[in-house]
Parts: C-alpha cells; sequence; structure tokens
C-alpha cells in the first residue's frame, strides 16, 4: 500500500504510513459491505461502488438521484392558491431536476429559464418545453423504457395554453426517477 502523502511503500493492512504516520486509506472491499434489503414491495436494485456513477441502460434505477419528489396535486392547488407564484418555484425546480439528471453543465438554469421566458413574452417557454421533453425522453431511454415523443407532446400543450398539464407530465416522469421505476 502506497503513502498517498509521501510516497512510502507500506505493507497492505497498514493503517497509517510507517515513514511519515499518515493514516492510509484502505482499499474497497464490497464483501464486508452489509447487504441492504429493499423496502417492502420494491424490487431489489443494484448499488454502485462508492464514486461510481448508476447505470440506468436496463438495470432499475437507484431510488432519489438527488431530486425531489413532489405530490402533483400539491403543486396544481398550491399554484392556484399563490396566484402562480408556486407555478413559478414549481418550473424552476422541474428545469433544475433535469438539468440535474441529464448531466449537462451548460444547461440554462431555472432561474435563467423564467428570466428568458419573461424577457422573450413567453416565446422561449415553447423552446424550453420541446428541450425538456427531449431530456426526459433521453433520461427514458437511459433507463431503458421505450423513447416517447414527450418533447412534441409538451411543445403542442404549451401552443394551446396548457402549460400546467406540462408541468404535470414532466414532474410525473421526474417522480418516477425518484422513486427507481
Amino acid at each position: 500500500m502506497i503513502c498517498p502523502v509521501c510516497g512510502a511503500n507500506n505493507p497492505d493492512g497498514s493503517n497509517v504510513c510507517a515513514s511519515c504516520g499518515s493514516p492510509l486509506q484502505q482499499a474497497f472491499d464490497p464483501s464486508q459491505q452489509p447487504y441492504q434489503q429493499p423496502y417492502p414491495g420494491q424490487q431489489p436494485y443494484q448499488q454502485p461502488y462508492p464514486g461510481q456513477q448508476p447505470y440506468y441502460g436496463g438495470q432499475r434505477a437507484i431510488p432519489n438521484p438527488g431530486i425531489q419528489k413532489r405530490e402533483i396535486v400539491t403543486a396544481i392547488i398550491l399554484s392556484i392558491v399563490t396566484c402562480g407564484i408556486y407555478g413559478i418555484i414549481w418550473f424552476i425546480n422541474l428545469t433544475d431536476d433535469s438539468n440535474k439528471l441529464s448531466g449537462d453543465p451548460n444547461a440554462t438554469s431555472g432561474g435563467m429559464a423564467f428570466l428568458f421566458g419573461l424577457l422573450t413574452c413567453g416565446i422561449y417557454m415553447f423552446y424550453w418545453a420541446y428541450k425538456r421533453g427531449e431530456i426526459i425522453d433521453n433520461l427514458n431511454v437511459q433507463r431503458g423504457m421505450p423513447r416517447t415523443n414527450n418533447a412534441v407532446l409538451y411543445l403542442v400543450l404549451n401552443l394551446f395554453g396548457l402549460g400546467i398539464v406540462t408541468y404535470c407530465l414532466m414532474q410525473s416522469e421526474l417522480n418516477k426517477v425518484a422513486d427507481g421505476i
């Protein structure tokens, strides 16, 4: 085992470096990790090794990949009760969650997407709906599900003024990812 601080070679199983006294990290041994039982009614899923990204292709997704599951009915009611203010927050969260799942470092943040929608008098929202549909389609393909053409559906819904339905459909897909389905 090589010391990461001084580079000295130490015998395997050493906890500290014999040369400089720095603590040594032990190699990851998956046989030493306890087996995690799935929740009742949930299928078992494969845990990634530390530092490894989960693999979705044909495999069951790992629950809660860093996004929050939201109740759709509650979000609709809050959007109505707050005269649309919660709808803005919901829009920003949908954008940020889908960006997080897509892994695109150059994706437009939710706040910027909302600002672009305001500056373009809503025209940007059509583009946004189409791009979010593409992201969710790609996410479904990565999870081993069939490709649907949600991008066109979301665009058409926004063209007819049914953006709230678009939000509901997107949230439903993101909730499936958060649940690991």
